[in-house]
């Protein structure tokens, strides 16, 4: 197991959840312009209290675990997002990342530098094999943040997930580490 990081980048900085973060996950993530793709919709503030205070016993980069990074402003220390990774049990060699930012910090190339830190870390600390994304086909500006970082669309699973009470399909992006290593040279 490794101890989770803490990763600055020139605006900002990936690190543990924390209890204070409440107040502020819960501001974006329960807005609906943000929650229409999220799996996960907080129902109160104290509901992000419970899923920090989980956070806070889970190993980071331990199989079958997901880890969730809040996304702080190093000039102010604000919350403006979340970044998860998921640690599949079955697929050591790689993992699956989502990103949620709030509506005020989004268009600003803060989800591109977050996502570009935690791919750097992945691939070049972790030696990941392949990082992955599982998205709404609907949701374009996600699909554009993952093609501006180097990833590829794999594949577009029709109604191949039940979300929200409904079949929806499942747009699927992948980058190789020799992607991104070729990428950086």
């Amino acid at each position: 197991m490794t101890t989770a990081p803490t990763l600055r980048t020139d605006r900002l900085e990936l690190s543990r959840l924390r209890e204070s973060d409440a107040a502020a996950i819960y501001a974006y993530r329960s807005l609906p312009e943000v929650a229409r793709f999220q799996s996960w919709e907080p129902a109160s503030e104290d509901n992000v209290r419970e899923l920090i205070a989980e956070a806070t016993t889970i190993p980071f980069h331990h199989a079958g675990t997901r880890f969730q990074f809040a996304l702080r402003l190093l000039a102010t220390g604000e919350v403006i997002g979340d970044l998860g990774i998921h640690f599949p049990a079955d697929q050591p060699h790689q993992a699956e990342v989502g990103i949620t930012l709030a509506p005020s910090a989004q268009g600003q190339g803060l989800a591109t530098e977050a996502l570009r830190a935690i791919l750097d870390y992945l691939f070049e600390t972790l030696k990941k094999h392949r990082i992955y994304a599982s998205t709404d086909p609907q949701n374009h500006p996600s699909h554009n943040l993952l093609r501006t970082v180097g990833f590829r669309q794999e594949a577009h699973f029709r109604q191949s997930l039940w979300f929200k009470g409904e079949w929806v399909d499942d747009v699927v992006f992948g980058l190789l580490r020799g992607e991104w290593v070729g990428s950086l040279a």
